[in-house]
């Protein structure tokens, strides 16, 4: 089933699409994070930032809602959750490198001129 949000910008244009899935507090840095490997809420919220635990929930809901993230539970005591990206949001890793670089080159350059 695909949320509101992004079934609204299906009808609009591939760009509000992209939007729609990765727009919002911390997604990028979210999928950013799971390039590397499976990681527990925990663990992921400490190298996001200065996200709170109910925000971090609902961005990984969503992502995971829209087929980018999954969300595997393990039978243990205490229990264990690890996320990790797709398939599909494997292929994001091009677009958040570059997105990562291009962000690096605009901060070294506002900071040149300040």
């Amino acid at each position: 089933m695909t949320r509101k949000a992004v079934e609204t910008a299906m009808q609009v244009c591939p760009v509000e699409i992209a939007v729609a899935v990765l727009g919002g507090a911390w997604k990028l840095t979210i999928v950013k994070n799971l390039i590397d490997g499976p990681c527990r809420f925990g663990e992921l919220g400490r190298r996001v930032g200065p996200v709170s635990a109910r925000v971090l929930t609902r961005q990984l809901r969503e992502l995971e809602a829209d087929g980018i993230v999954s969300r595997t539970v393990f039978a243990e005591v205490p229990p264990r959750v690890e996320y990790e990206l797709t398939e599909l949001g494997r292929t994001l890793e091009p677009a958040v490198a570059w997105l990562d670089d291009w962000g690096a080159t605009y901060s070294s350059r506002l900071t040149q001129r300040n």
